[in-house]
């Protein structure tokens, strides 16, 4: 058995990465070893925080030992919880890398631990080069890139962004399946549930609302004739972390009013179901992206989706079989929607069903295991 401390959001924080530590805390504890989540009193300051609230409603998960003390905006704070686990002599730090505004707290904690000459320190790197760029990002991804020893990422292209800058041990995992939203639910029952038409064509637009997303093109493809003439409709689930008169403007001036169904909020873990098991296809319209945290849920619940050729997106949907692939722009995805259609839902399920096989929490935590130099025994 190993000692091991995950450093990165969990419960009350909220979103994919709280939920992704959440779950791999779960999976270590499963395989024999003891884990600590460490997660953060402050993670952005209010002004930063781009959502209505950073912090989830639901329960804290049973079973986790959550240590909520991190201050990313306090130097302080960051020396005494570094000394903190640096006094616990854990044999694995796992961290989280997705932003570099986080980038000084995580690197200096790191720091403060790696002087017991013990810890071996596995970063997973969410992101290298952030989708929204900033001055400095460069900077500040170097000061957290020198601090740890090994690093896991889960797509290509944070696989090639990070070779560029480090010759350190990098190993390339496939974001495993959030299994933990609960099993599916009848289309019927899970529309009735929403209130959503029993028997329309129905797509689903799922997670924070940013603009690399590209929820703007998925709108203007809406507008297409042959999509109006199918009488195919559009389900929008989840909150605006930018400017929500942009996207209403669109419907508005497109008139697209009578075939979008916004249910723009925070969609808390016990309705996620509901909405991808309501949906024919779930599409990622995404103008950039590295990995995506809806990829693995969709293929929990086993649902196609419609993307564009961008980022890690390839590497995750197989064209033609488990989705359909396109180029980032509003002609495109229209024609994928159509095409979608066309093959009709039943032709992915044989292929969702083998390449979900793949997505595992024990082969990720073998590999998190295995960078760190550790037995996943």
């Amino acid at each position: 058995m190993s000692f091991i401390i995950i450093i990165g959001p969990a419960h009350p924080l909220r979103g994919g990465i709280a939920a992704f530590n959440e779950r791999l805390a779960v999976e270590l504890q499963k395989m024999g070893h003891r884990v600590i989540l460490y997660s953060f009193s402050l993670q952005y300051p209010s002004f930063l925080f781009p959502g209505k609230t950073q912090y989830s409603d639901s329960p804290a998960p049973e079973g986790l030992d959550i240590h909520i003390k991190i201050n990313a905006v306090n130097p302080v704070n960051w020396l005494k919880t570094g000394r903190e686990i640096k006094k616990l002599n854990p044999d694995l730090v796992i961290t989280r890398f997705w932003i570099p505004f986080l980038a000084p707290a995580l690197g200096s904690i790191l720091r403060q631990i790696k002087k017991n000459h013990h810890s071996q320190i596995v970063c997973i790197a969410d992101n290298i080069i952030p989708h929204e760029k900033r001055p400095g990002d460069k900077e500040l991804t170097n000061y957290l890139i020198k601090s740890c020893d090994a690093f896991v990422v889960m797509s290509k292209i944070v696989w090639d962004d990070l070779r560029k800058i480090t010759l350190k041990p990098v190993t390339l995992i496939p974001h495993p399946l959030y299994d933990q939203f609960g099993e599916r639910v009848p289309k019927s029952e899970s529309r009735e549930h929403l209130k959503l038409p029993a028997n329309d064509k129905l797509l689903l637009f799922f997670g924070l609302i940013r603009k690399y997303k590209g929820l703007d093109l998925l709108l203007e493809a809406m507008t297409d004739p042959d999509i109006q003439r199918e009488r195919i409709k559009l389900v929008i689930a989840g909150e605006f972390y930018e400017n929500e008169n942009i996207y209403k403007e669109l419907i508005e001036k497109n008139k697209l009013q009578s075939c979008i169904f916004l249910h723009t909020l925070y969609i808390p873990d016990e309705q996620v179901k509901y909405y991808f098991c309501a949906a024919d296809a779930v599409v990622l319209p995404y103008r950039d992206a590295t990995q995506s945290g809806i990829a693995p849920i969709a293929y929990h619940f086993e649902r196609p989706m419609i993307a564009t050729n961008v980022g890690g997106l390839p590497d995750t949907i197989e064209n033609g079989k488990t989705g359909i692939l396109c180029l980032s722009d509003k002609v495109s995805l229209a024609g994928a929607i159509l095409e979608f259609y066309h093959l009709g839902e039943d032709h992915f399920a044989p292929y969702i069903k083998e390449e979900k096989k793949k997505y595992s929490w024990k082969v990720m935590a073998e590999g998190i295991l295995k960078a760190g130099l550790l037995s996943g025994s």
